[in-house]
């Protein structure tokens, strides 16, 4: 079982950068792929990134460049630095742990907006 905490969301300005944090709680956090998904408004949840157990990733096209993912095995924790952001990342941001199941969070907001 693994709880997973987000924080780091907010409003931002296009262009401007946000770096998310998900706190994870539990055993084994070494073993899980972690990821980030996003939900906006009247939309289906998408893949973001993912970073896997040996730490190689993968990016959806619409964000390859501008976000990066990272983890951190020693303090169970997972990070995505945004940079150049745009109005249509606006979103809930979801952390997601990845073995035998699936875990995810409770999301942070992330509104890109002048």
């Amino acid at each position: 079982q693994v709880q997973l905490v987000e924080s780091g969301g907010g409003l931002v300005q296009p262009g401007g950068s946000l770096k998310l944090s998900c706190a994870a709680s539990g055993h084994l956090f070494s073993k899980y792929a972690m990821g980030w998904y996003r939900q906006a408004p009247g939309k289906q949840r998408e893949f973001v990134a993912q970073i896997g157990t040996s730490g190689s990733t993968s990016y959806a096209d619409s964000v390859k460049g501008r976000f990066t993912i990272s983890r951190d095995n020693f303090n169970n924790m997972v990070y995505l630095q945004m940079n150049s952001l745009k109005p249509e990342d606006t979103a809930v941001f979801y952390c997601n742990a990845k073995w035998v199941s699936d875990f995810w969070g409770q999301g942070t907001q992330v509104t890109v907006s002048s």
